[in-house]
């Protein structure tokens, strides 16, 4: 028999990783970190901390693993440690959305109302993208887009979009996606691109389940410029 000593800091030891994401602010930081990697300054700004609160965060996930770290002159660059907490995050999601009773009001009250949204599978998608009939949009802040996207996809980040819908060809389906299923990013533009008679569905979840999947991604500015882009096929 193994000693219980033993045994009580080993699940302990297993269950540190779980509590480390039992902060909201942290959860958030491991979605926007599984996009790619980006400075702590950049992470402040996307989860609406200070620096100093979000350097404390990612001190926390540095210490458990879940995150590493580069020093690039003055900035500190961070990353996920490897897919494996990309794939924990969204069990976490999973788990939440089967079990938690008020997930589906907290998410209307983030998202809005998305009855009159259409949706596409990462299945569908694909099929249209080799067909030939849709715009892939990618909405997400372009060092997102840098890191990694949809090959194919066009960048137009959803606070640009507006002031930018005169670049979408006429007469095409546009499927924007951003960061994953609760991401707000191509809920807007597609409420946006509909306001003005632009056919727009999005897609179902986002980038990370559609590399995760070992769909088609690119690396770099993509579309439009394919000297700068390097294609690459998920290996999961």
């Amino acid at each position: 028999m193994g000693d219980r000593k033993a045994k009580d800091d080993l699940f302990d030891a297993l269950a540190s990783v779980a509590k480390v994401l039992g902060s909201g602010r942290r959860a958030e930081i491991v979605d926007v970190l599984a996009q790619g990697e980006r400075p702590v300054d950049e992470i402040a700004q996307e989860i609406g901390q200070s620096i100093a609160n979000t350097s404390q965060h990612l001190q926390l996930l540095l210490r458990s693993g879940l995150v590493h770290s580069r020093r690039d002159g003055t900035r500190i660059y961070y990353r996920l440690s490897g897919p494996g907490v990309a794939q924990l995050w969204a069990a976490v999601r999973l788990v939440a959305s089967d079990h938690l009773a008020n997930l589906s009001d907290l998410a209307a009250a983030y998202l809005g109302d998305r009855s009159a949204l259409s949706t596409l599978t990462r299945t569908e998608l694909k099929d249209r993208m080799d067909g030939g009939d849709v715009i892939v949009l990618d909405v997400r802040p372009e060092p997102e887009f840098r890191s990694g996207h949809i090959s194919g996809a066009v960048s137009i980040p959803v606070k640009e979009l507006a002031e930018r819908l005169q670049d979408l060809p006429e007469g095409v389906t546009v499927a924007a996606y951003c960061r994953g299923p609760y991401c707000v990013f191509a809920d807007e533009a597609v409420r946006t691109m509909h306001r003005h008679g632009i056919p727009a569905v999005r897609l179902e979840d986002g980038y990370p389940e559609w590399e995760a999947a070992g769909l088609p991604v690119e690396t770099g500015n993509g579309r439009g410029s394919p000297q700068n882009s390097t294609e690459k096929t998920s290996n999961v």
